[in-house]
């Protein structure tokens, strides 16, 4: 079968390749031979700038070309470096090759050996890698994580004065505030999305095992440290890690994946609860002209927005999961295991895309059921228990606990007027009586989110 969205193996790729396609430009392999040939270039101009003795004569009008060479770069471009991979069997050794014809396209033939000069694969894709992953957060991550908390705050906004019965437990409890359960999931993700942006891009270049050895025994008179320090830090934007074998430690993008990982459990819980909400009436879905919610139900409007959000969130985070506890470890200088693994950073990326996409499409079809909320406050009374028996505390009565423990544990329900009864007979002034009697479920709410900022 010829691969198209229906013959995909991978729903990434295929039902929902209209919101993954972007992420194509950070995590195919056409991405990575481009962002290869990219720290390539970038590398011999470095050498050019130092200058090196060979490279003195390479006129420095020639670097937009160069440039080109990646900025240009495409599809084309890189079926051709798979072409000389066929025969080199190693793919960075065929974007080398690659260059290096175009080098002669540019009259630089001379210069061709310093392409790749004194390097190892991993100084290329240890650099190349941490550059997908900045601008694949920065271009896709960030934007559509950014319209859910956007959302979310607006809501929060607009429901910040909506008296809801809260559960612990799963059960009835002191009522809160439905704007304010909101913001609690705008201040956990913001929380994290700091902490996310805290974590370096780390590098790994410095040769075949971390030393310079080839660059030091050619030109002893540098100071590679200096210039590979400068090159990954200022001029690819990244952090270069000091000391290291012949690959990054990983450290850092474990501490990435556990925070997106972290991100993406937040959402389950939002997702969770929202499925919850719409389950117990409070909220409706906004119905579109011609959707089926159930194949045989007619009446239903099934929450699918949440449970795919969740379900895909379930496969982004083992993803994170795998290959936060995998990268990290590798035998002595290094194995290959990290290559096949890095490959796959888009699939979880994807599945992450996919949820939050669901998740905001979910969010912006909630409409509020007021009348269940507040008819469900009603049914519970019993949940101001606490409110009184705190204001008897600060009075000094005796036992108030225990003798509201009493009255709302009966088998009959707890209602407005066996509250008002209780109230009646408790040894206490008039005006204390009337105080208690205007608490209510719709009322005991205390701070609402602006005021707990």
């Amino acid at each position: 079968m010829e691969l198209s969205q229906l013959t995909a193996i991978s729903p990434v790729d295929g039902r929902y390749r209209r919101i993954t396609n972007e992420l194509a430009d950070y995590f195919s392999e056409y991405a990575l031979i481009r962002y290869r040939v990219l720290v390539e270039i970038e590398y011999f101009i470095a050498l050019c700038e130092i200058p090196l003795p060979q490279l003195q004569k390479v006129n420095k009008k020639v670097y937009p070309e160069l440039k080109k060479i990646y900025t240009s770069f495409s599809i084309e471009d890189a079926q051709a470096i798979k072409e000389i991979e066929k025969t080199t069997n190693h793919d960075v050794k065929a974007v080398e090759y690659f260059i290096k014809g175009e080098f002669d396209g540019l009259g630089l033939a001379e210069y061709k050996e310093f392409i790749h000069f004194g390097l190892t694969s991993q100084d290329i894709n240890n650099t190349a890698i941490p550059l997908t992953l900045r601008d694949a957060l920065n271009a896709s991550y960030f934007p559509l994580l950014e319209e859910n908390v956007k959302k979310l705050k607006e809501q929060a906004k607009a429901w910040k004065n909506i008296t809801l019965l809260a559960r612990t437990h799963g059960q009835a409890a002191s009522p809160t505030l439905l704007g304010k359960e909101i913001y609690v999931y705008v201040e956990r993700i913001e929380a994290q999305i700091k902490q996310l942006k805290n974590v370096p891009f780390s590098a790994k270049f410095g040769g075949a095992t971390g030393n310079f050895n080839a660059h030091k025994i050619a030109f002893p008179e540098i100071n590679w440290i200096d210039f590979s320090n400068n090159f990954v830090n200022n001029i690819l934007g990244l952090n270069r890690s000091q000391t290291t074998t012949q690959i990054e430690h990983y450290d850092n993008i474990a501490a990435l994946f556990d925070a997106l990982k972290r991100i993406n459990t937040i959402f389950i819980d939002l997702d969770r609860d929202l499925w919850t909400y719409i389950s117990t009436d409070y909220f409706k879905q906004q119905l579109k002209e011609g959707e089926v919610g159930s194949s045989a139900m007619p009446h239903k409007v099934n929450p699918i927005d949440f449970e795919n959000s969740e379900g895909n969130l379930g496969i982004a985070n083992s993803g994170f999961e795998f290959m936060a506890a995998k990268l990290p470890v590798s035998r002595l200088q290094r194995d290959l295991t990290d290559s096949t693994v890095l490959r796959n950073i888009g699939v979880p990326f994807a599945h992450t895309l996919i949820a939050f996409a669901s998740t905001l499409k979910g969010l912006n079809k909630l409409i509020i059921n007021e009348d269940k909320i507040k008819s469900d406050l009603e049914e519970n009374w019993a949940v101001i228990a606490e409110a009184i028996q705190t204001v008897l505390r600060k009075e000094g009565y005796p036992k108030p606990y225990e003798a509201l423990k009493g009255l709302t544990r009966k088998n009959e329900k707890t209602t407005q007027a066996s509250i008002a009864a209780f109230v009646d007979t408790l040894n206490i002034s008039e005006e204390l009586k009337t105080q208690l009697k205007k608490i209510s479920p719709h009322n005991y709410v205390g701070y609402n989110a602006n005021e707990l900022k």
